[in-house]
This record gives C-alpha cells, sequence and structure tokens, in this order.
C-alpha cells in the first residue's frame, strides 16, 4: 500500500488533473466557476475569504517552492536545511492558522444558513471540509517537524516529491520512515488534487492560468458578455448601405 500511495496514486492523481480539468473547460465550460452568494452574510465572506485565501496562497507557493526547487539550489544560496526547516515551520505555521481560521469561517457560513445551503451541492460543502482537514493535518505536523530542525526530514519530501516529477523509480522509498501524519497529509493533498476538476476548486486553476493566457497570448483583448438572447445574423462582408437605409426608413416609419 505504500509504493501505490506514493509512487502510483501521485500519477493517477496529477493525469486526473490534467485530463479531467482539459475535458471540463471544453465539455463544460460554464461550469469553470464558483457559485457567488457575496450578498448573504458579507461580512463574514469578506473576512473568512481574506484570511482563507491569503493563508491557502502563501502555503500553496511555499510548498511548490520548498518541494520542487532542487536541493543543489539551497545549498548553492547558502541556506541550510535547518533554516529552511525553521522558516517553514514558522511560515507555514502562520499561514496554516490564518487559512484555518477563515475556512472554519466559510464553513460555518455555508452549512449554517439555510438560504446558503440551498445554493450550495454537496461537494460545495465536502470539498471545504476535506481542505479543513488538510489545514490540520498540515498544522499537525509542525509538532514532528520541530523535532527535527537540522532539516534532515525536509529533504525526504523533496527528494520524494522531485522523484516524482522525474519518474524515479525509488520515489516511494524516500518517505518510508516518515510519521503517519506526514502520510496521511500528503494522501489527503493528491486526493484534493484528483477531485479538484469536478468541484468548484477548478477555478483556482483559472487564477493561475487565464492572467498568463490574457498576457501573452491575446494581449489587448478585453472579455465582455453579451445580454444578447440569439446570436446576430451572418454576414461574409459588409452591410450595403442601401440595406443600412432601407432598414432607418422601416424603423422610422414604425
Amino acid at each position: 500500500m505504500h509504493n501505490f500511495f506514493f509512487a502510483i496514486f501521485p500519477y493517477i492523481a496529477l493525469a486526473t488533473l490534467v485530463v479531467g480539468s482539459i475535458a471540463r473547460y471544453e465539455r463544460d465550460p460554464f461550469t469553470w466557476k464558483t457559485s457567488s452568494s457575496q450578498l448573504l452574510r458579507r461580512k463574514q465572506l469578506v473576512v473568512g475569504s481574506i484570511l482563507f485565501h491569503v493563508g491557502m496562497l502563501v502555503i500553496f507557493v511555499g510548498h511548490v517552492v520548498g518541494l520542487l526547487t532542487p536541493i543543489w539550489v539551497f545549498d548553492a544560496m547558502g541556506i541550510g536545511h535547518g533554516a529552511k526547516q525553521i522558516l517553514a515551520v514558522v511560515a507555514g505555521g502562520i499561514a496554516g492558522v490564518l487559512a484555518l481560521i477563515g475556512g472554519v469561517m466559510l464553513f460555518h457560513r455555508r452549512w449554517t444558513d439555510p438560504r446558503i445551503r440551498q445554493t450550495s451541492n454537496f461537494w460545495d460543502i465536502a470539498i471545504l471540509g476535506l481542505l479543513l482537514a488538510q489545514l490540520v493535518l498540515g498544522l499537525g505536523t509542525i509538532f514532528f517537524s520541530l523535532q527535527h530542525l537540522d532539516g534532515h526530514e525536509m529533504v525526504k519530501f523533496m527528494s520524494w516529491a522531485q522523484g516524482i516529477f522525474t519518474f524515479d523509480p525509488n520515489a516511494a522509498s524516500y518517505i518510508a520512515d516518515v510519521s503517519i501524519v506526514f502520510k496521511l497529509h500528503l494522501i489527503l493533498g493528491m486526493a484534493i488534487l484528483l477531485l479538484t476538476p469536478f468541484t468548484r476548486l477548478a477555478h483556482v486553476i483559472s487564477g493561475i492560468f487565464v492572467p498568463l493566457r490574457f498576457l501573452f497570448l491575446r494581449r489587448g483583448y478585453q472579455i465582455v458578455r453579451s445580454r444578447r438572447k440569439a446570436p446576430l445574423p451572418h454576414h461574409d462582408g459588409p452591410v450595403p448601405a442601401a440595406r443600412k437605409v432601407a432598414g432607418s426608413k422601416a424603423t422610422a416609419a414604425e
């Protein structure tokens, strides 16, 4: 089971994330959003949303940089493993507490308000619950990390994560002896990645790639949503002036 969860399941989760996101964007583009309920309990929404998103953004960037940056880069910069471990504990701990407080506020708002519950489906609430569980597990790993301030334990996770992306067949063995709390944290994190294309978390991908798309691929374009219920008639060329005049006269006569 260890080999399945840490050598096979990561590829299942990543493949589902990529293929599922593309399929949803192509097949159901109008579901690629998060439903709005901002008129209800607005103050709780604003405060909870800011705390949650700021905390999660710091955690996400920290995990990506901390796990996927080659070890030799930190060595070349003179950043020791112990210093990196302390930075991860402090910054991750603060960001995790902020995200947990904000997430609890959002969960309470969505779970207890009957009007908001009416606009929520099962996965709207379930995915938020999974994120809260992941935050609790992440904060729980801090107590074990404090016992390994030399950074040696973190190197194991860096080797595993980088091994997954470089198709290292021995990647799972690097974290064979770590605490069960770390393993549960990794498994739940991969499960959340697997579920992302099928839940409201899909809008996070837009937040990452859409600005890049319009910055580099469609510069000068602006998204405009039309209220027109039917498409305009197709014309192969410009509308003749005579037709415009006739249309104006018909309108005036009416």
